[in-house]
């Protein structure tokens, strides 16, 4: 069976590599194309096209597939299926139709729930105990593909969007490997989703990160997990802004966002409800530390 790749950043990376090891003739590899980045702004590739490269597999990096040549591109590969996961790129009908099997996504939720750009990180912000990925069908509308099989995970307490990220990763190749091997077999059945059950999870952005300490404990723990590695929350505490990397919830009350007690190991806040604990944080211009750590150089006081 012929198969396609499409996908970019590393958790796309991990299902290529797994399904390359598990022996599936990939024919092509679609990736976006190499972004400058660093102080030099050099162009870089993404982990799918460097893993593509070492394997000796054709790249194709269109900037979009408004050019009706790119459907023939593909075509001239001949694929059976694409596998598509995190790719960045819609696809018109045109590539769609292409693969005479159809074309298959990895989506890092529990469809219908969280369809969009972030699902993983709103699952955490949202609290939720569970997610999980989809193998679906790839339909026009985004993330709206019949449904070909799910695998669930447990949302650790303390877990932040990235590490659930790495776990969702191995998930997902998992399941893109168990998803072709029966489409290579013939076995493979879908159901619709079920369009009253929608939730959407919207791109993140840096004017999320300030924490809203009005909150109850838990939400403001939830929000530092959920935008943790990326915006990050922040907070101003004793007159400095800063990331808030690590929290977990505790005892106290207060006034929201009234600086309780320092403790042996992190920095005690009043929430709306309850009290958070901040382990980890980092000052503008400085670099990640344990709180007890900062603040036995940066005193606060406590008493104003």
């Amino acid at each position: 069976m012929r198969v396609v790749f499409m996908g970019t950043p590393d958790i796309a990376a991990t299902c290529l590599k797994k399904i390359l090891d598990d022996g599936f003739q990939v024919v092509g590899v679609y990736t976006q194309p190499d972004r400058p980045k660093g102080r030099g702004m050099k162009l870089v590739a993404s982990p799918v096209k460097e893993l593509a490269l070492a394997h000796e597999i054709p790249v194709f990096q269109p900037e979009n597939f408004k050019d009706p040549q790119t459907a023939e591109e593909l075509r001239a590969l001949q694929p059976d299926v694409c596998a598509v996961v995190a790719y960045g790129r819609i696809l018109p009908q045109r590539i769609l139709d292409v693969p005479t099997k159809g074309c298959v996504n990895i989506h890092a939720s529990l469809l219908p729930q969280y369809r969009g750009s972030a699902p993983y990180q709103w699952a955490v912000l949202d609290g939720l105990t569970e997610t999980g990925v989809t193998a679906q069908y790839m339909a026009l509308k985004m993330d709206a593909g019949d449904v070909i099989d799910v695998a669930k995970t447990p949302i650790g307490s303390d877990e932040t969007a990235g590490e659930l990220l790495d776990r969702l990763a191995v998930l997902g190749a998992e399941l893109l490997s168990k998803t072709l091997s029966r489409f290579a077999a013939g076995e493979v059945l879908a159901t619709p989703q079920d369009e009253s059950a929608v939730t959407y999870a919207p791109m993140l952005d840096k004017s999320m990160c300030p924490i809203d300490w009005s909150k109850t404990a838990q939400q403001v723990h939830d929000h530092v997990r959920g935008l943790h590695p990326w915006p990050v929350a922040t907070a101003e505490l004793g007159g400095t802004k800063f990331k808030i990397h690590q929290t977990t919830v505790a005892q106290g009350s207060g006034k929201p966002g009234e600086i309780l007690a320092l403790t042996k190991t992190g920095l005690l806040v009043a929430c709306g409800e309850g009290a958070v604990e901040i382990r980890a944080l980092q000052a503008e211009g400085g670099k990640r530390m344990a709180a007890p750590d900062y603040f036995r150089g940066h005193p606060l006081n406590l008493e104003g």
